[in-house]
């Protein structure tokens, strides 16, 4: 996957060094000079270019035609919605990406302006408080489509309530589908006749109402 970001900064630079340990093809494009200096001690120097990124030529110079994803990461708002814009309607880029700055402006971050994903640090983390204090021990591994759905585990602990039922007896919720079983350093695909046991990992594939649906069809009696 070839990935070209906008802003040398921590956040994007953090994310070309681990684009590039995954494998994959990363052009970085920063202007500040002090940035420019951290960084070329941090990544490869084919990786850096140096000039403005909303200018048009800098951003041929990197080869946009080809990107298959664009992230817009400077600590300007403005600036990552124009860029997600103008790569989109230029170049029409698959998959377009943006850091939100100031969480009061993440409305704007949508399809309508070309984002396909918005990053909101602050939403995130609101939203794994809110999952540690409502979910118990249900961890999230996942977020699935823009964070409607994720991928989570729980592990079945003793005298749960779902302890010794099989899945067909039990009422799940309607947007929760359980995905596979742990049990024992094993996978178990699970069927109608999957009965639960103690210590089992379930991995269940839900929305954040199943979610909490599913914590207390899990939970002790």
């Amino acid at each position: 996957m070839f990935v070209v970001i906008a802003g040398g900064g921590r956040t994007g630079a953090q994310l070309a060094r681990y684009l590039l340990d995954e494998g994959h093809q990363v052009h970085l494009i920063e202007d500040r000079k002090e940035v420019l200096a951290r960084i070329h001690k941090e990544l490869p120097t084919e990786v850096i270019f140096s000039g403005n990124c909303m200018h048009p030529d800098v951003l041929e110079q990197v080869n946009i035609r080809d990107a298959h994803v664009f992230a817009a990461t400077t600590t300007s708002d403005e600036i990552n919605l124009a860029l997600c814009y103008f790569v989109k309607e230029k170049y029409h880029t698959a998959r377009t990406i943006a850091r939100v700055n100031n969480p009061r402006n993440a409305w704007l971050f949508d399809d309508k302006l070309h984002v396909d994903v918005a990053v909101n640090q602050a939403e995130l983390l609101s939203r794994l408080i809110e999952e540690e204090m409502s979910l118990g021990d249900m961890m999230t591994l996942l977020q699935l489509r823009r964070g409607r759905y994720s991928l989570v585990e729980e592990k079945i602990p003793a005298h749960a309530k779902c302890l010794g039922k099989m899945i067909k007896e039990l009422t799940f919720p309607e947007n929760c589908v359980i995905a596979a079983i742990i049990r024992n350093g094993d996978i178990v695909v699970p069927s109608g006749t999957t009965t639960f046991e103690e210590n089992d990992e379930v991995l269940a594939v839900t929305d954040e109402e199943g979610a909490k649906a599913l914590a207390e069809l899990f939970a002790k009696k």
